[in-house]
């Protein structure tokens, strides 16, 4: 099979040759760049520097050298701008703090700090802003920094909330059509990750792409206004959900059924034991908004649907299945109740499970090479029985993660699709 041949094949729930894998092709199922570059070193690839596919989570781009060494089978179309607001263009170096010398965008403001010491971001790299994300010393990626005006409940206004989105621009419309076209002749297969279709994500809520950014930007106090003011948050969602549906019109328009997934969401539902919600409150809060999204796209198009949601998400699934969604990711397998054969058997034959390939908080992190590979078969085991599966970790390989086990997940996996 081609890797778009593998990736078809296990999204429909049939068998594949080997176990399709994805590095790299989204933001939520990367590595970080510090890790990507001494996985290169290991497998004796050209020794650059590591270009940003995320500057949030400072996450690399994997290149398709790695891509081969890995056995990669999806890449991903992401949004030409990055969440500080600027595009990935005009590339430059960057000397970490950690001492690594990486390729960020022109309008990555790489000497400004804070007091601390603590390097800043800025809303579109513009330095004559308050700036929106910071990252403090010791750590390997930027945290927003909440910009919250008094809330006056009394003068709400949807709009203020709904200013980052919008129809998708021009550029934006050249970016996704030349890497179609580069990407179609990978014979990979395709996600597409633009955004603003995700509901509440608190990733996206603070606006640190934002000059002044106005209604509800403080992460807490949306998730109150979720019980508080779950009129104002209907209606934002609804009106998002118009825009969205346009908008995957004109993706559709432009890219047809040559891409295979598209990312819808990455609204974090669940915590490590218990969730953000309950069931009755997604169904009524999320679930119509989500459901009229995937309606369209099932209707009119090719593509499987894809979720990210983080942690115990066992009381949410039949929502989630009900809502359209095809995929879920990043099945975090320890979690309260993600147990892995309960999983298969229960949703298999309803959802992708995408992700769910190695624990990344305690494995990875903690574990030995040996215990990683163990995992890595295990799961490959569980989840890859009858298709409806794509490995990857539970979420980005971080920092500071031991090189030795991720070499050893890959090594696995290479000797599990006998590359």
């Amino acid at each position: 099979m081609t890797s778009k041949e593998r990736l078809q094949t296990v999204l429909n729930h049939r068998s594949a040759d080997r176990i399709c894998v994805d590095f790299g092709a989204t933001a939520v199922t990367g590595m970080h760049i510090r890790l990507i570059e001494a996985l290169r070193r290991h497998y004796g690839l050209e020794d650059h520097p590591i270009k940003i596919a995320d500057v949030f989570q400072m996450i690399g781009e994997i290149e398709p050298d790695l891509q081969e060494v890995i056995g990669v089978d999806v890449v991903g179309i992401k949004d030409r701008y990055t969440m500080f607001g600027f595009p990935l263009e005009d590339w430059k170096e960057f000397k970490t703090p950690w001492g690594q010398v990486c390729l960020v965008p022109g309008k990555f403001t790489t000497d400004v700090r804070d007091a601390n010491g603590d390097y800043l971001m800025f809303p579109g790299g513009d330095t004559s802003l308050a700036p929106s994300g910071r990252m403090p010393q010791g750590n390997f990626f930027y945290d927003a920094i909440i910009r919250q005006d008094p809330i006056d409940d009394a003068n709400l206004n949807v709009e203020d909330n709904l200013e980052e989105f919008g129809p998708i621009p021009e550029d934006s419309k050249t970016w996704i059509k030349n890497h179609l076209e580069a990407y179609k002749k990978t014979g990979k297969g395709i996600i597409m990750s633009i955004g603003g279709m995700q509901l509440g994500d608190v990733a996206a809520v603070p606006g640190v792409h934002m000059p002044h950014p106005k209604g509800i930007r403080d992460i807490a106090e949306w998730y109150m206004s979720t019980v508080m003011r779950a009129d104002y948050v209907k209606e934002i969602f609804e009106r998002q959900t118009d825009i969205a549906v346009e908008n995957l019109q004109t993706i559709y328009d432009l890219v047809g059924n040559d891409i295979d997934v598209m990312f819808i969401c990455g609204t974090d539902l669940g915590t490590q034991d218990s969730q953000f919600c309950s069931d009755a409150m997604f169904r009524d809060l999320y679930l119509p908004y989500y459901k009229k999204m995937n309606d369209w796209i099932h209707q009119h198009t090719t593509w499987k649907t894809f979720k990210h949601s983080c942690g115990a998400m066992v009381p949410l699934l039949p929502g989630l299945i009900d809502a359209g969604f095809d995929i879920i990711n990043p099945v975090q397998i320890n979690a309260k109740g993600m147990d892995s054969k309960f999983l298969k058997r229960e949703f298999g034959d309803k959802l992708v499970f995408w992700g769910g390939g190695v624990d990344t908080q305690i494995t990875m992190m903690h574990g030995t090479p040996a215990q990683v590979r163990d995992e890595v078969k295990r799961q490959c085991d569980i989840f890859g029985e009858d298709g409806g599966f794509v490995f990857n970790a539970v979420h980005n390989l971080q920092a500071n993660m031991p090189v030795e086990n991720a070499i050893a997940m890959i090594d696995t996996l290479r000797e599990i699709n006998h590359l």
